[in-house]
């Protein structure tokens, strides 16, 4: 046990290695954030320190880690921040600190213990890369990456996540290679980067707060690169019930709007728009009568009478009903942790699922 605590317990010395904060973000955690402290404390490198914030868990998280690893500065915001401003708290702390360079860690993976190693010699070899992101695999399945970089697609309006579900046998995507942007579940980047572009956009809460934070550094100039030889396992949303959820749904469809608002010009902007209401509301359409007793009022109304039974019965389906509050969350300007109808719809389908 004494030799887990000198790993937390790191003395910076300006002439060796620059000091590195590592933020990990608890709700609700616990094991989950253990596992992720244990293969933290195994990297092989000097110069770091761990913080946890913890985002207003309600379980036994806290004692938890204090416990296992009383060296850990636990940060405590008494509620549910999100991911973007949960972070942010992070970022303020690790600033204050005199930290050179960050990562954000999400408390649903396990790191490979050269990922600092791997992650200095990219930031050192290349000046100009503000951001460096680490290749994904599945915790679940090993040797299968779930991210090495992406790429935004026009035609499918959203971003496509680059050899998602190869296997990893050596070959592809080896090389250090620029992407779009970083997954935010380990996201490395020079401190000063903040002070140019300011800290992660709360109104996102959860989902897309990484890509619009990438994007705001690579307008100021920043490049950002992802690096294979930093390897994250991570877990899948298991902090808010997986990709499924309801709240899944729910900040994908709502954030992206966002994201499009922020980031994408206005051509691509009313595309996603459209994309996002053709998603959720039945395509209206008069059609042409068949004979000249459909009178021009007589199809409007069986038309709105179907767009409305259609409607009702899309609002029953939780998936459907997620993206109806997101759409109309982003419209009536409802950011950050969204309205308590979709928490609460969250919760009766995790319950009927438990």
């Amino acid at each position: 046990m004494k030799q887990t605590l000198k790993k937390f317990w790191v003395v910076h010395d300006s002439k060796s290695q620059p000091l590195i904060s590592i933020i990990i973000l608890n709700w609700n955690g616990k094991n989950d954030t253990l596992e992720c402290l244990e293969s933290v404390i195994k990297i092989d490198c000097p110069n770091y320190f761990v913080t946890v914030v913890d985002n207003g868990s309600t379980d036994d998280s806290i004692e938890a880690i204090k416990t296992t690893f009383p060296h850990v500065t636990i940060l405590e915001t008494g509620k549910n921040l999100g991911f973007a401003e949960g972070n942010n708290v992070g970022i303020r702390y690790a600033l204050r600190k005199g930290a050179e360079y960050i990562l954000l860690l999400n408390n649903d993976t396990i790191v490979d213990p050269k990922i600092l190693n791997a992650l200095l010699e990219v930031v050192t070899t290349h000046p100009e890369a503000g951001i460096l992101g680490a290749k994904i695999y599945y915790y679940s399945e090993p040797s299968m990456i779930s991210f090495a970089g992406a790429k935004w697609s026009n035609n499918h309006m959203h971003f496509e996540h680059l050899g998602i579900r190869t296997i990893d046998r050596g070959k592809d995507f080896q090389e250090i290679a620029p992407s779009e942007y970083a997954l935010g579940c380990a996201l490395f980047f020079r401190s000063n980067i903040v002070e140019k572009i300011g800290l992660l956009e709360p109104k996102f809460f959860l989902i897309y707060e990484e890509a619009d934070w990438c994007f705001r550094a690579r307008r100021a100039g920043y490049k950002c690169y992802i690096v294979p030889k930093a390897k994250v396992w991570h877990k899948i949303s298991v902090s808010f019930g997986g990709k499924e959820s309801p709240l899944h749904t729910y900040f994908m469809t709502r954030n992206r709007l966002l994201f499009a608002e922020r980031n994408l010009p206005i051509k691509w902007r009313y595309a996603i728009y459209k994309d996002a209401l053709r998603d959720i509301w039945p395509g209206f359409s008069l059609g042409k009568g068949r004979t000249k007793e459909h009178w021009l009022l007589k199809r409007i109304y069986w038309e709105i009478l179907r767009i409305y039974r259609e409607l009702v019965l899309r609002y029953q389906e939780p998936t459907s009903k997620a993206k109806i509050f997101g759409v109309r969350d982003y419209f009536l300007r409802r950011f950050g942790s969204g309205s308590t109808g979709i928490w609460k719809l969250n919760k009766t389908v995790q319950t009927h699922q438990d």
